[in-house]
């Protein structure tokens, strides 16, 4: 995951309201979206980041370096830096800042989430164990230590079974295992890509869980001293039944009964509640079959990636002023989400190669109810395709009438795109 060394930036703003710290990792796509959040709100930012970015270079006067795996030496530097410079609020615009934000508000007095919920949050086994505590339908599970032999832990779990890493996102390490037979091969391979993934070589354990049938949807929302401000459900209409778990399209709004819906906002709440978590963003996934509502993951974080896009409140709201309103105490607007049915595709990474164009993106974009195509990865670059891959090729967006119409422009345009490789 990232980390590592990052470096705190000192932005002006001249109509200040408030003063906030985001904590950006190297590899996020969030950055703009949140500093033109802060801009529109007048809000002056500290900017947290491993390297030396560009924007470094403009305000080499103001630094603060942080080590983001030291949660405890890093946080008694922020609160050093808040003396002179006070802050309103800390902003992790990723997993990966998430635990130090959550322990730097705390030390400041600022309305954060409980360090130990923040810490079973990024836990997929301790997750696990808050939800079946507090009675929600959530998959069996057990972890399985570096030193235990595969052929004997195949024989201790339900096929089929989820392999996954503890701490990674975006389904990276998420491998399904249909059978004894496979197992072990499965589980060498997630190793493996939790092994790569460690700053520090080691190789922690991995979980193993019960594979649950159904269809997925994704929650966003907003977690207001404790109450679930309920932004967005999110329909995946892929199915994803393995053998990876590469998301695709995101289309809201849901295209599920009203009940279906208020009960996943409860099932959310509960496990928000069962993590301890009380202020700030949630994603959340689940599945639902005809056992119920399934709760799979929740995060103390806003969706991944440029997704957020796909979201506008009230008078055109982004997502992330919410989360710059709320984590600064400034008012909250009223906030519903457009009428208009919105979503997202996350372009996915067939095969691996170094990228040398995609083509199609002209013909894509003329397709009615895209509004906007977004490639991230530059050519040169080496693709990687998941579950090894990190990321995805890109993002490209739609907006129309009805959720189908969303669907099916995102797949019509999609289909206009060549990715060109030289492997």
């Amino acid at each position: 995951m990232p980390g590592g060394i990052a470096v705190i930036l000192f932005v002006v703003n001249l109509t200040v309201m408030a003063r906030a710290l985001l904590l950006i990792p190297s590899r996020t796509y969030r950055t703009h979206d949140f500093m033109e959040a802060a801009s529109r709100l007048g809000v002056e930012v500290v900017v947290g980041s491993e390297h030396r970015s560009a924007l470094a270079k403009l305000m080499e006067d103001r630094q603060l370096r942080l080590d983001f795996h030291d949660i405890e030496c890093s946080t008694q530097r922020i609160v050093a830096f808040a003396k002179d410079h006070p802050l309103n609020a800390v902003v992790a615009v990723d997993d990966t800042g998430t635990l130090l934000a959550a322990s730097a508000a705390e030390a400041l007095g600022l309305a954060h989430n409980p360090v130990d919920a923040v810490e079973a949050a990024r836990d997929k086994a301790r997750m696990r164990q808050r939800f079946q505590a507090a009675g929600l339908l959530t998959p069996g599970f057990r972890t399985v230590e570096v030193e235990e032999d595969p052929a004997i832990v195949a024989t201790t779990v339900r096929f089929p079974c989820v392999v996954k890493p503890l701490d990674l996102s975006g389904s990276q390490g998420v491998v399904k295992a249909d059978d004894i037979e496979s197992f072990p091969d499965v589980l060498a391979r997630v190793r493996a890509i939790v092994a790569a993934c460690q700053p520090n070589g080691l190789r922690p354990a991995v979980l193993v869980e019960d594979f649950i049938e159904g269809d997925e949807v994704a929650v966003e929302a907003l977690l207001r001293g404790g109450e679930l401000d309920l932004l967005a459900i999110f329909d995946k209409p892929d199915p994803l039944n393995g053998p990876f778990f590469e998301e695709t399209i995101y289309v809201t709004p849901s295209r599920l009964c009203i009940e279906q819906q208020a009960e996943i906002r409860e099932t959310t709440a509960r496990a928000a509640r069962a993590l301890g978590l009380t202020d700030g963003p949630i994603h959340a996934e689940l599945r639902i079959n005809d056992r119920g509502i399934w709760m799979l993951e929740l995060a103390a974080r806003s969706i991944g990636g440029l997704c957020s896009r796909t979201l506008r409140f009230g008078s055109g709201i982004s997502l992330e002023e919410l989360i710059l309103r709320h984590a600064a105490g400034l008012p909250m607007p009223a906030h519903d989400r457009e009428r208009r049915a919105a979503g997202v595709m996350m372009l996915p990474i067939p095969t691996g190669g170094r990228l040398k164009a995609v083509a199609g993106q002209s013909e894509a974009r003329q397709v009615a109810g895209i509004d906007g195509l977004v490639i991230t990865i530059p050519p040169g670059e080496q693709l990687v395709p998941l579950p090894e891959g990190d990321r995805y090729l890109g993002f490209m967006f739609a907006r129309g009438d009805s959720p189908a119409a969303v669907e099916a422009a995102l797949r019509e345009a999609h289909a206009q795109l060549r990715i060109v490789t030289d492997g």
